[in-house]
């Protein structure tokens, strides 16, 4: 049985002192885990060369997608709100064009449309207040004061 005792005991050491590693500031001078180490400049550790370069690579990518994706949205932004005012300008410029078109059939015909909008009475207007409401008679038509934004127009209306 001691001598049973004595081999147990002796293989329980020898698996002990394999497993040890000798440490001189851990307690008897041994220890039973490693000191971790990272050697610097092996691949793939952080601080080698080729992690360094990798990371400054991906970050510079990045940051090149970034700007580029900001730059095409703020292009696309200026070319639509341009676009967006330039039809604004074509349209007033077309409603104009309309406005001016149909004072001058009004004017050729003689009595114009109800509803025609002209910036100023015609020559030889008289006030004819109509109902407590003031109207401006030129010819056979009635003008009523109005106002288009800040600007004083004047519209053709039945009494």
């Amino acid at each position: 049985m001691k001598r049973m005792l004595k081999h147990v005991l002796l293989a329980a050491g020898a698996v002990l002192f394999a497993a040890a590693d000798f440490a001189p500031q851990a307690p008897l001078g041994l220890t039973f885990v490693r000191e971790a180490a990272a050697i610097i400049g092996a691949p793939l550790t952080p601080m080698s060369y080729a992690g360094v370069a990798r990371r400054t690579t991906r970050r510079v990518a990045y940051a090149e997608t970034a700007a580029v994706t900001t730059a095409a949205a703020a292009t696309t932004a200026a070319a639509a709100s341009s676009q967006q005012a330039a039809v604004a300008q074509q349209q007033a410029a077309v409603a104009q064009q309309q406005a001016a078109a149909a004072q001058q059939q009004a004017l050729a015909a003689g009595s114009p449309a109800i509803g025609t909008v002209v910036p100023a009475l015609p020559a030889g207007c008289t006030a004819a207040p109509v109902g407590g409401v003031e109207y401006y008679k030129c010819g056979g038509a009635y003008y009523r004061e109005a106002f288009q934004g800040n600007n004083l127009v004047y519209v053709v209306a039945q009494p």
